[in-house]
């Protein structure tokens, strides 16, 4: 299994830090004798780490060059990871959905029998979390079935986003629209439904939608540690947080 984690956007509301550095980058605890520095990008790929994802794609736009010492950086830490850049600043991000169809013949090429139909992550490079990726196994073989399309994690609603994304049904069905429950950024998807697009500008959401008011998308809700770092006070207040650091490193 691949995993695309999406690291292409300007990241605002952590500005002026992102002004020169990507928001994923951003450094939440230097480094040591015995251990590399924790970016904010280092929660997503010790996840991918732990579910034995065979290869991490990260895309890129704004600052991208800072991104492409990453891979080398990764292999020599036995981590394969690859850039599908879309340009060099924020004005060439493709946003979420576009930036997904762009990367597909990374996650899951057309002429790989063992990958073409594969389901693969996707995950945002600004999002700190705990959650096991291990826990859309069973999702993955209901993708493998055509049963579903996607499988999303959604969290109770941030303060930030108080009127919710969705409601999710006990049962995984998920009923869009203000609810009690914003998406997650932690999503599982079958390749099937990104071939026929073009890669150009398009976001995820409402596209998505439609599926899930088909049936074809299921979700879970996850009350751990989950933080999407919106300001420069969330940003400092992570930083002391040694518990979530510790998850992080990989």
């Amino acid at each position: 299994m691949r995993a695309l984690i999406l690291a292409a956007g300007r990241g605002k509301r952590l500005r002026p830090y992102t002004d020169v550095v990507p928001k994923p980058l951003l450094v939440v605890a230097e480094g040591d004798a015995t251990h590399s520095p924790v970016r904010l990008i280092d929660w997503q790929i010790a996840a991918a780490c732990r579910a034995g994802v065979e290869r991490i794609v990260v895309n890129t736009a704004h600052l991208a060059d800072a991104f492409e010492p990453l891979p080398a950086e990764l292999a020599a830490r036995g981590v394969d990871m690859v850039i599908s850049r879309e340009g060099d600043c924020a004005d060439d991000a493709l946003e979420s959905l576009g930036g997904i169809v762009k990367a597909l013949p990374l996650l899951a090429p057309a002429d790989d029998p063992r990958l073409c139909d594969e389901p693969f992550f996707v995950l945002a490079g600004d999002v700190v979390h705990a959650f096991d990726l291990r826990r859309f196994d069973a999702a993955a073989e209901a993708m493998r079935a055509g049963r579903i399309d996607a499988h999303l994690v959604a969290v109770p609603n941030p303060d930030f986003h108080a009127a919710g994304d969705m409601t999710v049904a006990a049962d995984g069905t998920i009923v869009p629209g203000p609810g009690p429950h914003t998406y997650g950024c932690l999503m599982l998807a079958s390749p099937r439904i990104f071939r026929p697009l073009r890669p150009e500008p398009a976001k995820l959401f409402p596209w998505l939608w439609d599926l899930a008011r088909a049936g074809r998308v299921t979700a879970e809700v996850y009350t751990g540690f989950w933080d999407n770092v919106g300001s420069p006070r969330e940003y400092e207040r992570l930083k002391a947080d040694a518990a979530a650091l510790a998850w992080a490193r990989y």
